[in-house]
């Protein structure tokens, strides 16, 4: 009798303990068993929580290998296990026609429904519109997937916003608790929880996701490969091609064209590029300018080194012809400068060289005496712009 009334405690404290346990394990249905949706039950799994998952594809023995209960294609019976959690994990671009083939009135009334798409306020809207309004809606986006999150899931952000949780209905502590357990199941797993409406989230993520997307779709075009001397930032950029050429060209689309916000980033970045571009072109002509102007030795301005008084201006022509800019015939210096001005210049007949003054002239070639003279666009050196 001594020994019964001395482990009571330790079989309540045992009895309670499980109980706690299990209001928070879950049964969660992952709706889309493909790369991201298997990536997310197996920590489930992991975490104890009872997965069911459905899909159109063959992945019963994935599913078997890591604890799952998989129904291929019949969703009926998926639903007729009651998942307490239904996590919508298909693609962005398919996920309507899937919610809308799914046989919701075979669950329950109360079901939370939760999506894992990487836009927000498109699933948000589609989750209100077509389930019934006794269901509970949780928007989340786990930022990160199976390659940034291999391992450890710590300091990764996982965004949510409690879209409809009915506290206020006969049973809302019930669906209080059930939503709080499957955040904290990413808590859990060392996620940064941060809550923010999808709206906010959609403007946010057109910068830091779609141009990440972008970026490095761009630099796999350019076929980049690893050389002997790599850069540590170098580097950095190959392994970006990597993570975005392992996501599909669907996710991609799909973060473009549910998010209205990626086709002005989209704008952003193709004048930030025109602008750097710029940038370059402008010094340079800034350089080949000062080369086929230079000061006057008598300290005259640059202007006035090729004027008719000098008679032998712009000699530094002849030398930006050989290195720097295009070679006669092709358009000459002024073509390459594109500032609007006459690039081929006239001859006097006398051997010495008139620039025109409002365009950066200079560049031509004298004509012998007696020679017609050639003006722009006669077939001389230069053309206009």
């Amino acid at each position: 009798m001594s020994a019964l009334d001395a482990a009571l405690p330790f079989d309540f404290e045992h009895r309670a303990r499980a109980a706690l346990e299990s209001e928070r394990r879950l049964t969660v249905g992952i709706v889309g068993f493909g790369t991201f949706g298997q990536f997310l039950a197996r920590r489930l799994a992991v975490a104890g929580h009872r997965v069911l998952a459905t899909s159109r594809g063959d992945y019963g023995a994935a599913a078997r290998a890591m604890g799952v209960e998989y129904f291929r294609g019949d969703a009926d019976a998926f639903c007729e296990e009651h998942p307490e959690v239904v996590v919508l994990a298909t693609s962005i671009l398919s996920a309507e026609r899937v919610l809308r083939a799914l046989p919701v009135q075979r669950l329950k009334r109360s079901t939370l429904f939760v999506d894992v798409l990487s836009v927000k306020a498109f699933p948000k809207q589609l989750l209100l519109r077509l389930l019934p309004p006794e269901t509970d809606v949780l928007c989340t986006h786990p930022m990160f997937g199976p390659d940034s999150g291999r391992g450890s899931w710590s300091g990764l952000n996982l965004m949510y916003e409690r879209v409809r949780v009915l506290s206020a209905a006969e049973d809302g502590p019930r669906r209080e608790a059930r939503a709080a357990a499957f955040l904290r199941f990413f808590a859990e797993e060392g996620c940064r929880m941060v809550e923010m409406p999808c709206e906010e989230h959609d403007r946010v993520a057109a910068s830091t996701q779609f141009i990440t997307h972008t970026v490095g779709r761009v630099l796999g075009a350019m076929d980049l490969r690893a050389t002997a001397i790599d850069t540590k930032g170098y580097q950095a950029l190959l392994e970006l091609v990597d993570n975005t050429r392992n996501d599909s060209f669907e996710l991609y689309y799909g973060l473009f064209l549910y998010n209205r916000a990626s086709a002005a980033e989209l704008e952003r970045l193709e004048r930030a590029l025109d602008t750097v571009k710029g940038g370059l072109f402008d010094e340079l002509h800034e350089i080949a300018r000062r080369q086929i102007f230079p000061p006057s030795p008598r300290g005259g301005s640059p202007e006035g080194s090729g004027s008719d008084a000098d008679g032998g201006g712009g000699g530094g022509a002849d030398e930006v012809a050989a290195e720097l800019l295009p070679p006669r015939g092709g358009g000459g210096a002024a073509a390459f400068l594109d500032d609007g001005g006459d690039g081929g210049g006239e001859s006097d007949g006398g051997g010495g060289r008139r620039a025109r003054a409002n365009g950066g002239g200079g560049g031509g070639r004298a004509l012998p005496s007696g020679a017609p003279q050639r003006r722009l666009g006669d077939g001389g050196g230069g053309t206009r712009r």
